[in-house]
């Protein structure tokens, strides 16, 4: 079997479509399908069927796809091994990191890569949920995600075809006015705002799934007037007492005190941030490099 035909099957597993694959590794749509079509002639099996107007993996598709991902591994470990002869980690790192976690790691996670001269760290900040993570394990070194720890695990974690580091276990909090009748208690109970106006996210986004699995347990449904993917948005709109809101603990800006976080009491509300690549992306120095500084960055935020 071809590595390269391969490669253009594992693209095809995490990207979804022929044209995607194609724009990622500067092929035609055309030349993609015919190194679809030769190494399926080469194993002797269907690797793709028909879905709609584009094509899917078949299950002997979805094996090979996670086989291959072994043999790329490999050869990305042969090429580190070369690399740690011949110099110190170097090159570029690509890693997308959802907005809030940006707010809370960029800054530090520059500072760490300072000593690093030859490792250029290029970040970006994605609005992702939880079913874009392999898209984007495809497309960047690193995905740093986020997804609530009540609900069930997501692709990237159960398929085991991705590389998951669990970074942080960051609670959720109700962020009110500082003048708000509630913000003087050490915790309240969801049950006790059933009365307020929220401030959400989209629907589907991770708060928005915590938010909603708190609803379940408790039987309150929060009344959300507004959804806003921003928290610094949000931020201004709950100091502004348009509402209040749950957000994280450690990347939420109290707006110099005009703002109080207050725990929700009788239930755990936390999301999990985790960082997520493909296992032969994590061979490169330069990536195990960016991922260790990831790691001690996550460490110090959770001491603080």
């Amino acid at each position: 079997m071809d590595v390269q035909r391969l490669r253009v099957l594992r693209e095809l597993a995490d990207r979804g479509s022929v044209t995607a694959v194609a724009a990622a590794l500067s092929y035609t749509p055309s030349a993609i399908s015919q190194q679809l079509k030769i190494l399926g002639a080469e194993v002797g099996l269907v690797l793709t069927e028909p879905d709609g107007r584009g094509i899917r993996l078949t299950e002997a598709g979805k094996v090979l796809a996670a086989e291959a991902e072994h043999v790329l591994t490999a050869l990305a470990r042969a090429e580190a091994a070369m690399a740690r002869l011949r110099a110190e980690p170097q090159g570029r790192v690509r890693i997308a990191l959802f907005q809030s976690a940006a707010r809370m790691m960029a800054a530090g996670l520059l500072s760490r890569l300072d000593d690093e001269p030859g490792v250029e760290l290029e970040l970006r900040d994605v609005d992702m949920v939880p079913a874009q993570v392999p898209a984007l394990a495809a497309e960047f070194d690193i995905v740093v995600t986020h997804r609530d720890e009540h609900t069930e695990p997501p692709r990237y974690v159960t398929e085991g075809r991705w590389q998951v580091e669990p970074l942080l276990r960051e609670p959720l909090d109700v962020v009110m006015p500082r003048e708000h009748p509630l913000a003087n208690r050490d915790g309240v109970a969801l049950v006790e705002l059933a009365d307020e106006e929220w401030l959400g996210v989209q629907v589907g986004w991770p708060v928005d799934d915590v938010l909603r699995s708190l609803a379940i347990q408790t039987g309150t449904n929060p009344r959300v007037v507004q959804r806003i993917n921003d928290f610094s948005v949000t931020e201004e709109l709950v100091a502004a007492g348009r509402g209040i809101a749950l957000l994280p603990r450690w990347s939420t800006d109290l707006r110099g005190g005009r703002l109080v976080n207050v725990p929700i009491t009788g239930v755990r509300a936390a999301r999990l941030i985790e960082a997520v690549l493909r296992p032969s992306a994590a061979q490169r120095p330069a990536v195990a490099t960016v991922l260790a500084a990831v790691r001690a960055e996550a460490a110090e935020i959770a001491s603080r």
